[in-house]
């Protein structure tokens, strides 16, 4: 009997890799030109929200994209390739899964899907290993456990020397959320919150936050560097077979919040990270989605999406991911069975 692509993936990436590279063609051009039509309605109903994302089959090489060649703000998704940068930091031996990290409360950083680290610290110190620590990243989005993984590699530009010698341009991961959230808060640069801080003032602070938030380069990325990073995860570029399974069992675990997987039929498998601002005057900086679809048959397919400076509410926000899932669920026949 044939394997499923997903016991087989399990079993041997590096042939599940070449058979991905060299397998035939199967979608259409009318398959992608629907595509492509899809997404240009999308993003002009976006507006003036930005919306840009690529789209990869990896069967056929074929790209469809949208204002896929600007950078957006990742937010949450920059926790998958801090993930990776731990795990080559793991493969070449200068650091282990079950190494322990020491947790300071003044390092609690608000935030995450579910409850985690951040949420239910105790004390002045705690002890995690560097897996608690990627589960809490990357499954469970916890701002305080990335940051720790940060200092574990010795700072953000560890990440982005990491994506420049896989030839991943475009994607730079800069600072942490203890320093997002300041900018954000208009904290950074050793600015405090005054104690007699009133409501309007307040609100000057923030605006002031957000839009230096959207203005600022940093911890950025395009939709093609963020799709040419996980088409290198999946082809097995990046990290050891062991630990390409571990980054994608930890991004196959984040299930909070649903934004492409909504749309996606249950046979799909899906391996994503999602990324999310706050918002501020009914305007949210970041709302994002990257991953990895794969069908019954093994027919697999990158997606990343972003929304920027968005004015649509969190319903309709989360309509246009779950849109662009189905969408590309539906043009890939991603149901398909297989012979």
């Amino acid at each position: 009997m044939r394997k499923s692509f997903q016991s087989f993936f399990r079993s041997s990436l590096p042939l599940c890799v070449a058979l991905l590279l060299t397998a035939p063609a199967t979608a259409t051009g009318s398959s992608d030109a629907r595509l492509q039509q899809a997404l240009t309605q999308l993003a002009s109903k976006a507006r003036p929200g930005v919306l840009g994302v690529t789209i990869v089959d990896l069967n056929t090489g074929v790209r469809t994209r949208i204002n896929a060649n600007r950078a957006y703000p990742m937010m949450s998704v920059f926790k998958a390739p801090v993930a990776a940068a731990v795990l080559a930091q793991v493969d070449a031996g200068r650091i282990s899964l079950n190494q322990e990290v020491t947790v300071d409360r003044q390092d609690v950083v608000s935030g995450a899907a579910v409850p985690s680290i951040g949420s239910q610290f105790k004390g002045e110190h705690m002890r995690f290993t560097v897996d608690r620590l990627l589960v809490a990243a990357v499954s469970e989005s916890d701002n305080t456990a990335v940051d720790a993984l940060i200092r574990q590699v010795d700072g953000p530009r560890v990440v982005t020397d990491f994506l420049r010698k896989h030839g991943i341009d475009g994607m730079r991961v800069d600072m942490g959320e203890g320093d997002i959230g300041r900018i954000f808060e208009s904290t950074n640069g050793g600015h405090s919150i005054s104690e007699n801080e009133t409501k309007m003032a307040e609100l000057e602070r923030l605006r002031r936050g957000y839009r230096a938030y959207l203005d600022d380069p940093r911890n950025r990325t395009t939709p093609d560097a963020a799709a040419n990073f996980l088409e290198k995860l999946w082809t097995g570029q990046l990290l050891s077979t062991r630990s390409t399974k571990r980054l994608l069992g930890l991004m196959y675990g984040q299930t909070v919040p649903s934004r492409l997987r909504s749309g996606l039929p249950a046979v799909v498998r899906f391996a994503d990270k999602c990324g999310t601002s706050y918002s501020l005057e009914g305007e949210t900086a970041a709302f994002n989605d990257i991953g990895i679809m794969t069908g019954p048959d093994g027919h697999t397919v990158i997606v990343a999406a972003f929304l920027t400076a968005s004015r649509a509410d969190k319903k309709a926000r989360n309509a246009f991911f779950a849109k662009i899932g189905k969408d590309v669920a539906d043009a890939y026949r991603l149901t398909h069975q297989g012979p």
